[in-house]
């Protein structure tokens, strides 16, 4: 059998997930110029472009304007989309091997890591991944609920995630009714009685991990004044050793940009937000089974034998009243079935992409993304991350290492399959349907989008029935 890439025998991939690692996973593919190449797109959820649709702050337009560079990919008659269909409900991992040359997953991290501390069961306590799926119109959180008629909200952790959750808190329902945030968030939080926010981080705040412009941001907003504790943005020495040996211009600036908030009279404004730092909740405390109070207990930081600075708990402890707390303390990913799997570290093993079982390849299988790494970096970093497992991929098939093609090497060789398994698969075709009509009802509000967050409203656009749950894999033998 020749080997695969020329137009008679085209080089065939299946992608699994549809954010922004699996489209620049596309991209790279794309650019193979040398090569045929042919790619199947496989997205459990209607909608495609995962992070970017689901994850992304709808009060940041800018940054999702991303999607238009994967809606050029997804334009090219090599491209086809299968949406609603799960890997490991309607088909399996062999079933896919068995009609690709290759297979490459890129489902993310969709789990988030839990504090760990007593309490955290309460009423009250959430992922704050939860929070942003449900205001997003993210189809498997739209039923959740979350007590908006709370004063006082506590958001755990330090990253972009935290932020943008402290920051839809604190905006006006006028500033949210011009995102495409989801019309029953909007309506909730229109409602919001939260009058304080804190966002902690257990470090100081050269080690915090968001981004300047996100940090910046806060202090812009219309309607909540930002404050910081000047004894908590004053570095220690071991923090200031730190900076002053880096060249890292960015963590200079953002020492700054906290610093210069604790100098900044707080505006008279309806909300206060506060950033505090060196700070670890130890337990949540309720009242009737609801979360009525937070403790926690100051840091300081050390330096580990590999150079890190790590915190540790002082004798110093308080008791912060909050009523609803979002947890934001890391993300992990989740098993595929069919595929190994690091519970440890929450990532399919892999060697630079390829997919590693008991130390040796997994011919033909492939991971890029937060799956691969872990959840770091941001919507950018996906894009040589994706480029060094799409070389692993081209190297292995040159190479003659790749999948079997057992069930036929034709464009048809999986649609017979989802006949049988999930006929209601959903077409980039239907999703451009559904993005015009997300789009009309956005105009006619002043937004960018409406989003649809129901299968029934899908169904209605459609005009056919796709509940996900339709079909699913038969016993397994």
């Amino acid at each position: 059998m020749p080997r695969p890439g020329s137009a008679d025998h085209p080089l065939r991939v299946g992608v699994i997930g549809s954010g922004p690692a699996a489209f620049y996973v596309v991209e790279h593919l794309f650019r193979a110029k040398e090569l045929s190449v042919r790619v199947d797109m496989f997205e459990r959820l209607p909608m495609p472009f995962g992070l970017v649709r689901y994850g992304v702050a709808p009060d940041h337009e800018k940054i999702k304007s991303v999607i238009r560079v994967y809606e050029r990919l997804a334009e090219r008659p090599e491209f086809r989309f299968f949406g609603n269909v799960e890997v490991g409900r309607h088909v399996t991992v062999d079933e896919l091997a068995a009609r690709y040359h290759a297979l490459c997953f890129a489902t993310g991290a969709q789990t988030d890591r839990a504090m760990g501390i007593p309490g955290e069961e309460l009423s009250g306590s959430h992922a704050a991944t939860e929070f942003v799926a449900w205001y997003n119109g993210h189809p498997d959180f739209v039923d959740r609920t979350f007590d908006l008629s709370a004063e006082r909200v506590a958001v755990v952790g330090v990253g972009n995630v935290a932020v943008d959750v402290a920051r839809i808190l604190c905006r006006t329902s006028e500033e949210l009714a011009r995102t495409d945030i989801a019309e029953y968030a909007l309506e909730a939080l229109r409602r919001s009685a939260v009058r304080e926010v804190y966002i902690l981080g257990r470090r100081g705040p050269l080690q915090a991990a968001f981004t300047n412009a996100e940090v910046k941001e806060l202090g812009e907003l219309e309607a909540a004044g930002v404050r910081v504790l000047p004894n908590e943005v004053v570095l220690d020495p071991l923090s200031r050793e730190d900076l002053e040996r880096s060249d890292d211009r960015a963590q200079r600036k953002k020492v700054e940009i906290l610093q210069g908030f604790a100098g900044r009279r707080v505006a008279d404004k309806p909300r206060t937000l506060t950033l505090r730092f060196l700070a670890s909740p130890t337990a949540l405390v309720g009242v009737d089974g609801q979360v009525r109070s937070m403790r926690i207990v100051q840091n300081e930081l050390y330096r580990t034998g590999d150079g890190t600075l790590r915190p540790r708990a002082t004798a110093r402890v308080e008791e912060l009243p909050v009523d609803l707390v979002f947890r934001s303390v890391g993300y992990r990913g989740v098993a595929i079935p069919g595929l190994p799997f690091d519970e440890r570290h929450g990532i399919v093993p892999n060697d630079g992409g390829r997919v590693m079982e008991a130390g040796t390849a997994v011919p033909g299988l492939y991971v890029a993304g937060w799956i691969k790494r872990g959840p770091s970096g941001v919507i950018g970093t996906n894009k040589p991350d994706a480029g060094e497992t799409v070389a692993a991929l081209l190297e292995d098939i040159g190479s003659g290492r790749s999948l079997s093609l057992e069930g036929g090497a034709s464009d048809d060789a999986v649609l017979g399959l989802l006949a049988q398994r999930q006929a209601a698969w959903i077409s980039y075709r239907d999703w451009k349907r559904l993005d015009a009509v997300e789009r009309e009802r956005g105009e006619a509000q002043g937004r960018s989008r409406a989003k649809l967050t129901s299968a029934a409203d899908v169904a209605a656009v459609l005009g056919r029935d796709t509940r996900r749950g339709t079909t699913a894999l038969p016993p397994a033998r």
